[in-house]
């Protein structure tokens, strides 16, 4: 089992930054890599940002490319997703995510565990 609490989520005006924060509990987290989401009403729920095991490898989505930051810290257990320049189209509710098997990180069903979410809003 591993649980995930995100916090750092809010109402922040466009150009803006936030930090979003994903503290991990129970099993090992530096064995499961991490991703973040994102989720508006009536869509999917989409990938925005992965990381390894050790976070030496990123990726993120086209859209939030040179704006948004995945990073991690072992030694806290704790996922961090840096968002910088929001626009008005990155309000979401903003899952993490751990993802302990060998499948791609890239598909949402390979993770195992997810987070309760957190709400970014982006005023003008």
């Amino acid at each position: 089992q591993v649980q995930l609490v995100e916090s750092g989520g809010g109402l922040v005006q466009a150009g803006g930054s936030l930090r979003l924060s994903c503290a991990a509990s129970g099993r090992s987290f530096s064995s499961s890599r991490m991703g973040w989401f994102r989720q508006e009403p009536t869509k999917e729920r989409q990938l925005g940002a992965a990381t390894d095991w050790s976070g030496a490898y990123t990726d993120s989505s086209d859209s939030v490319k040179g704006r948004f930051t995945i990073s991690r810290d072992n030694a806290k257990s704790t996922v961090y997703l840096q968002m910088n320049n929001l626009k008005y189209e990155d309000p979401a509710v903003y899952y993490c995510a751990a993802h302990l098997g060998w499948g791609s990180i890239y598909s949402r069903s390979g993770y195992d565990y997810w987070g309760q979410g957190t709400q970014v809003t982006v005023s003008s």
